[in-house]
């Protein structure tokens, strides 16, 4: 599948603002080359229901396209936090646009990333940096808090792909997780993850409290985790990010698990 089906035609909110203008230097070269699904032609739906001028089918791929390259413009930030984008950093990206998209998906998908990388080094690090900054805020605006958590995990994935996580990457995920109005510990939760089926303090992280909380706390934090990261929420993005948030739900549960073998609950 070509990028012009999964990024081109309506952008959802991405009409204006910073990640229009990113959108139109990263994706312009695409239009050059007569990439499918720019000119429109092709973004024709046979559902007749209308919605703000749009059909639904179109309003459903505008919200997965805008949440994809948001995707990818903090992505290509993250992956530039420590000077250096690692093998296993593209390769996770490519493993997940391949996996939904396609082979063709990958190779515009990548150039993509390497325009915001170019884009990033013609602006300075500081400029891009607002840039990320005020996308953020955007995005904020517009996505619901569920999706924006699910972001998130997203760029974890990204930041842990090669077994580490630099203090510089964690600085910018620290930032990122900010300006999209997520709270320290939800950011806390996502990097113990991984780790919260096996290990009892990253288990508490995962939920958000610290080791003397009662047990009337753990399982109410327990809920809260749960409603937050229902993979529900996330279900008008496509079955490709609903089952990434599977995944996620499934190691919440995980670490749910951890703590209550310790405390014998």
């Amino acid at each position: 599948m070509g990028v012009g089906r999964w990024i081109g035609g309506f952008f959802g909110f991405m009409s204006g603002g910073p990640l229009g203008a990113l959108a139109g230097y990263a994706i312009g070269w695409l239009f050059e080359k007569g990439a499918e699904g720019f000119s429109g032609a092709d973004n024709v739906y046979n559902d007749n229901r209308q919605y703000g001028g749009y059909t639904e089918q179109q309003q459903y791929e505008g919200q997965r396209n805008s949440f994809l390259f948001s995707l990818l413009v903090l992505a290509s930030y993250i992956m530039k936090a420590d000077g250096r984008v690692m093998h296993s950093e593209m390769e996770l990206v490519r493993s997940f646009l391949r996996r939904n998209f396609g082979e063709m998906a990958v190779q515009q998908g990548e150039q993509i990333l390497l325009r915001l990388f170019e884009r990033q080094k013609q602006m300075g690090n500081m400029a891009f940096k607002d840039v990320i900054r005020d996308s953020c805020a955007e995005i904020a605006q517009h996505m619901e808090y569920s999706q924006r958590l699910q972001l998130v995990n997203f760029l974890v994935m990204i930041a842990q792909a090669d077994g580490s996580v630099p203090q510089s990457e964690i600085e910018a995920l620290q930032f990122i997780a900010a300006n999209l109005g997520l709270s320290v510990e939800d950011l806390n939760s996502m990097l113990n993850l991984s780790s919260g089926g096996n290990n009892l303090d990253a288990a508490y992280k995962v939920l958000g409290i610290t080791p003397d909380a009662s047990d009337d706390e753990v399982k109410a934090a327990y809920r809260s985790m749960a409603l937050k990261h229902h993979p529900d929420r996330v279900a008008t993005l496509g079955e490709d990010v609903r089952k990434a948030a599977e995944q996620k739900f499934q190691e919440i549960n995980a670490a749910k698990e951890t703590i209550y073998k310790a405390r014998g609950l």
